[in-house]
């Protein structure tokens, strides 16, 4: 995790944690009492692929930083049922206001990584990456993409911002394919940016159409068949980058990617996941 990362995965735990103390976490306040203090484990409940624990430990000494916390299993361990995956003692009350949004974060980047995990296992000996997109949840987009790099896949983009990817929308708006590459290379010219370009094909008519253009980085094959992708990875022949995306799931995916072609993007990866159940259980002495 880069210190950019971290800095905005604090301010995303930050959000959260007003989101769910308010103006206080008045059971605990109400029941414990403020000099007690605890220990607890975190547990996982099935098996998977381990994705969050610096995570929420950054959530435990956000809400108080003198918990002290113990990572007991990197990241990206295989987890089974039971493994104990950090312990944190302390203030009591500091233990169970943490303990949700520590285990919403890992719960669901875990979930994400595990699914990773399982569609990476599909292309074994071949050399496609496996690529996320931004159909991440709103404010979690780095927690959620880190979780993607944590169970073996790479990441797209990261937003609008660090490369230009003309899909079909655009290629409509801007009266066809050409003037969307024209318009976009003469906007990088006067204002001085190096951004990769992408574009999205729809068939080969429009593959043909950006084979004849220069400056374009990779292009995107949209729920294009594996057959029709065969067809168009030979066509490209290595010329730019490929990408295949749109209809393809962790059943297909093999088919797609002995096409030969260099990326596949998932958007399943990130949303409609189920979260890994891992739960925090407090030692009784």
């Amino acid at each position: 995790m880069t210190s950019h990362e971290k800095e905005t995965i604090l301010k995303t735990i930050l959000y959260a944690l007003s989101e769910d103390l308010g103006d206080g976490d008045h059971t605990s306040l109400a029941t414990i009492s403020d000099e007690a203090q605890g220990e607890a484990y975190m547990l996982a409940k099935e098996t998977g692929i381990l994705a969050g624990a610096e995570v929420a430990l950054m959530v435990f000494k956000a809400v108080d930083p003198d918990l002290k916390v113990e990572l007991l299993l990197p990241e990206a361990s295989l987890l089974k049922k039971g493994d104990q995956i950090l312990k944190v003692w302390g203030k009591s009350r500091s233990i169970l206001s943490a303990e949700r949004t520590a285990l919403n974060f890992i719960q669901r980047m875990s979930g994400i990584a595990t699914y990773t995990h399982q569609v990476t296992g599909q292309l074994k000996g071949l050399r496609t990456k496996l690529l996320d997109t931004r159909k991440t949840t709103p404010c979690n987009r780095m927690v959620e993409k880190i979780a993607v790099r944590t169970g073996g896949g790479h990441n797209h983009r990261f937003g609008l911002y660090d490369m230009i990817m003309i899909k079909d929308n655009h290629i409509d708006f801007a009266g066809g394919i050409e003037k969307a590459v024209t318009g976009t290379r003469e906007y990088m010219r006067k204002n001085g940016k190096t951004l990769k370009i992408e574009v999205e094909v729809r068939n080969l008519k429009e593959l043909d159409l950006v084979l004849g253009l220069t400056g374009i980085d990779r292009v995107m094959l949209d729920n294009f068949t594996s057959s029709e992708l065969k067809r168009a990875v030979h066509l490209v022949n290595g010329k730019i980058e490929t990408e295949a995306s749109g209809g393809i799931n962790i059943e297909s995916i093999r088919d797609y990617a002995e096409t030969g072609v260099d990326f596949i993007s998932m958007g399943a990866l990130t949303h409609q996941i189920k979260s890994l159940d891992i739960s925090l259980k407090a030692v009784h002495h």
